[in-house]
């Protein structure tokens, strides 16, 4: 009899390769519609469900911890994910495969190749936000059966929602996973904590190793902005305020945009337009919304720009996720599996998933379906996903084809 995915003893067996994760996180570059909500259901659909590379109870442990990072959430978990699959190569791997389908397209942008005017209004683009839905959905019913199945810890996970709702923004989505770990340890009867036995990650990076990515973490945060203000040089002004804003954003994503609005706009680097028709083509891409870095890199008035420019920006803005996920999963790794630290993480699952439930409300929900027709196309992918097991990747080209022939034939979306 084959073991539920997402329960312990489900890792696939053996060490991955670069290759392999690259593959893997390659095709989530390229389908990954929906903002960083979405590419978690993405990654547990791909990581928990389908290839097995660990847990669930292992998965909402790293998604956690990236929470309470500053930076991209999701690609943080990402790097997580490459990390233990195949060590420190397998991160690089991870990243490259999300990042460089979108950090291409947002060059491309720049160069005027993908100039195709307004797209946010396409009726493809909403099919594939409709897809977001069903997404996000399936990953709150699949993790809610696992980590929250049970009266106290639904309770918990709703609790964790109301406060994510009540409180839009990353300050509430940490408040409520604080809740979940005070309720683990004070709350949730005894006997639940011996239920779930956490599998090993497997961190290939030695403490000492771990000690100095954090140390420079940190250092790069005080002393590159003195450096380049004492030095002149754009190329270093460029690459402070690109890591500043990759290093002090919590919530990632649509957050981290009035950070590089500040950076670009008032030196004269980017147009206030141009900033605007940048992030108008950034929501027609899949990946992470980081990779917005690469079009402002490329899009500079003063060299560096083009696609070096591009390139610059992005391993700029995405350095510091580097380092933080690299500092701290070696000693999250020995922390998770103290009693009281495994007693608050039964809590902090649950309420993962509430937070997960609010978000799938908003921004996911509340931005998708407006219409029946809306509603109808998003129960369908569901319905594929969740009964049919379709892998995502399809689903995202059947409702993106849906959605342009309901608009063809005159259906409201």
């Amino acid at each position: 009899m084959s073991v539920p995915a997402g329960l312990p003893g489900t890792r696939h067996a053996g060490p991955g390769s670069f290759l392999e994760v690259l593959g893997a996180f390659l095709r989530l570059g390229l389908t990954s519609f929906g903002g960083p909500v979405a590419h978690i259901g993405y990654f547990r659909s791909e990581f928990v469900e389908r290839r097995r590379w660990l847990p669930e109870a292992n998965f909402a442990d790293l998604f956690a911890l990236c929470q309470f990072m500053p930076g991209p959430a999701s690609s943080q978990l990402g790097m997580a994910l490459g990390l233990l699959r195949a060590g420190p190569a397998g991160m690089f791997a991870a990243w490259l495969g999300f990042t460089l389908p979108s950090a291409a397209a947002m060059v491309a942008f720049a160069y005027g190749v993908g100039a195709l005017g307004d797209v946010s209004q396409a009726a493809w683009l909403k099919g594939l936000k409709l897809v977001a839905v069903a997404v996000v959905a399936q990953a709150v019913w699949g993790m809610s059966r696992s980590l929250a199945p049970d009266r106290p810890r639904a309770t918990l996970a709703v609790a964790a929602a109301l406060i994510a709702l009540a409180a839009p923004s990353s300050a509430g989505q940490i408040g409520a996973i604080v809740l979940g770990a005070v309720a683990g340890l004070t709350l949730l009867p005894r006997p639940e904590l011996r239920e779930a036995v956490h599998a090993e990650l497997g961190v290939r990076i030695p403490r000492g190793v771990a000690l100095t990515l954090l140390g420079l973490f940190f250092a790069l945060l005080i002393l590159l902005s003195p450096l380049a203000h004492a030095t002149g040089g754009h190329t270093l002004s460029m690459i402070a305020a690109f890591y500043r804003s990759g290093a002090l954003v919590f919530g990632g994503g649509h957050v981290v945009l009035p950070l590089l609005q500040s950076a670009v706009v008032p030196p004269g680097w980017v147009s206030n337009d141009a900033f605007l028709a940048g992030y108008g083509a950034a929501q027609a891409v899949p990946g992470p919304l980081f990779t917005f870095a690469a079009y402002l890199g490329a899009a500079m008035r003063l060299p560096p720009n083009g696609w070096l420019g591009g390139l610059v920006a992005v391993v700029a803005i995405f350095l510091p996720s580097f380092l933080l996920v690299g500092g701290l999963l070696p000693f999250w790794e020995s922390l998770r599996h103290r009693v009281r630290v495994q007693a608050a993480l039964r809590g902090v699952n649950a309420a993962v998933v509430g937070v997960l439930l609010a978000a799938l409300f908003t921004p996911v929900w509340t931005s998708a379906v407006h219409t029946p027709a809306d509603f109808g196309l998003g129960v369908t992918a569901f319905l594929l996903l969740a009964l049919w097991s379709l892998p995502p990747w399809l689903v995202v080209v059947l409702g993106a084809a849906a959605a342009a022939g309901l608009a063809a034939i005159g259906v409201a979306l």
